[in-house]
């Protein structure tokens, strides 16, 4: 029933604890997956065994929860969670109980979040194993907390974020009392960790089918206020219709995230982020002919400061922040490129962060004025110097510049754009004739 590359080595393990008289069963996401006939990201088993014994019975382990009752086992290089049984006792940090009690498969399904991740599966025997009415609310295509919803949030308050996380993956439903306890507990997810927050954020981002949904569930059960301060103000913040029919900013942003298929941490953000600087730059101006305009001067600069605050504040890596800053404060510059200089097309396409910015565009024009034309034009351009490197190796450099006389200095460094720009134009035929042409230029001009 599973179609997954760690199957054999799962049930290799279930079979040890098995031969040696202990109970082993997958538990959680695998199953809830099997059953949906997706495919399983990984495989946790849960076992009567205790650590100690889990220990013993295989060569290669890290106790990487083991007061919890969770051991590591590598399996040809492969990790597996193996959990004992266990009921929880108090929770006093609202992410982790202060201890367990080993118990029995029914007492730990009780433990477990929602009903859909609270399911069992037997290898050996072949059958599921459901203490929670997980089949029925997997048919149903429902989330709902496991036992009363309210408790269940407070033992880690995360579990309000990855409610919405799985109905958004899942496209499922949150069940109402479920969805009434987040709306009452939604100002406790400040007291989650930046780094938790930032990674259910993320896979509601990347893994959802539709991801506006997702965010718009967010903002349904109150949470959106509280972890991205930042979009709510989108809402009913109007843009110029002959630009956006589609209407608003967050009309516009979550129809460019739903259109999303697949995409990467950093194209996903830079879409929900891209036009975060509209809302505290939206004006109306009165235009020459005495008709009033929608404005947002100078947007993708504030966005950018402003994405750079929130993905700071969640924690992001500097590589993906520094990613996303950038496709943000420059995601209006393709709009210009029917008008680009050659040169300046060439930075553009040999940028790093090129084929993400591209994606965002062409999503940017299809959820507004779905006029594509300007990626037809890169696309074109693109294939015209498919076969020469996009950026090549400046012919000139500061040390050609020092033999003529020229100190080091804020000039060199413009002068050498020039030169870099002119040879990426292809307007002189070698290095020799470039550097003639320069030399003659910097002879009518001062570069001191």
């Amino acid at each position: 029933m599973f179609s997954h590359p760690d199957f054999e080595e799962a049930l290799s393990i279930a079979r040890r604890l098995g031969g040696t008289g202990h109970r082993a069963l997958f538990a959680g996401g695998c199953v809830r997956d099997m059953l949906m006939n997706r495919p399983a990201k990984d495989f946790d088993i849960a076992t009567s065994a205790t650590p100690d014994q889990v220990e013993a019975l295989f060569e290669n382990t890290h106790a990487i929860g083991k007061a919890f009752g969770v051991i590591q086992v590598l399996s040809n290089g492969r990790p597996f969670e193996v959990a004992t049984f266990r009921s929880d006792l108090a929770y006093i940090d609202g992410r982790r109980p202060e201890g367990v009690v080993f118990s029995t498969p029914e007492e730990d399904a009780q433990r477990r979040d929602f009903t859909v991740n609270g399911l069992f599966y037997d290898p050996i025997a072949g059958n599921v194993i459901d203490y929670v009415g997980g089949q029925d609310d997997l048919k149903r295509r429902v989330i709902r907390a496991i036992g009363d919803p309210k408790k269940r949030f407070a033992e880690d308050f995360l579990r309000m974020l990855r409610a919405a996380r799985f109905a958004s993956t899942l496209e499922f439903e949150i069940e109402p009392a479920t969805a009434a306890a987040i709306r009452e507990l939604a100002y406790e997810i400040t007291e989650i960790s930046a780094e938790r927050t930032a990674q259910e954020l993320t896979r509601l981002l990347t893994d959802s089918p539709r991801a506006g949904n997702g965010i718009r569930l967010l903002h349904d059960l109150g949470l959106l206020a509280h972890v991205l301060p930042e979009i709510p103000p989108m809402i009913g913040c109007e843009q110029p219709p002959q630009f956006h029919p589609e209407g608003d900013v967050f009309v516009h942003t979550m129809m460019m995230l739903d259109a999303l298929k697949n995409p990467s941490p950093v194209l996903a953000w830079s879409v929900l982020l891209h036009d975060v600087g509209k809302p505290p730059t939206f004006e109306i101006t009165r235009e020459p002919d005495g008709s009033d305009r929608i404005r947002f001067n100078n947007h993708a600069d504030v966005g950018a400061e402003m994405a750079e605050r929130i993905l700071r504040r969640l924690r992001m890596s500097s590589e993906l922040t520094d990613a996303v800053v950038y496709c943000v404060q420059n995601h209006m510059r393709f709009g210009e490129v029917s008008r680009m200089k050659e040169s300046t097309l060439r930075k553009l396409i040999g940028a790093p962060t090129y084929e993400t910015e591209l994606e965002l565009h062409r999503i940017d024009c299809l959820s507004s004025h779905a006029d594509t034309s300007n990626v037809d034009i890169l696309k074109t351009f693109s294939e015209k110097i498919r076969n020469e490197p996009v950026l090549p190796k400046p012919w000139l450099s500061g040390r050609d510049l020092i033999e003529i006389g020229m100190p080091p200095g804020p000039p060199m460094g413009r002068w050498l754009k020039l030169a870099y720009d002119a040879q990426l134009e292809n307007r002189f035929p070698d290095r020799d004739a470039l550097f003639a042409w320069l030399r003659s230029e910097i002879e009518k001009g001062d570069f001191q």
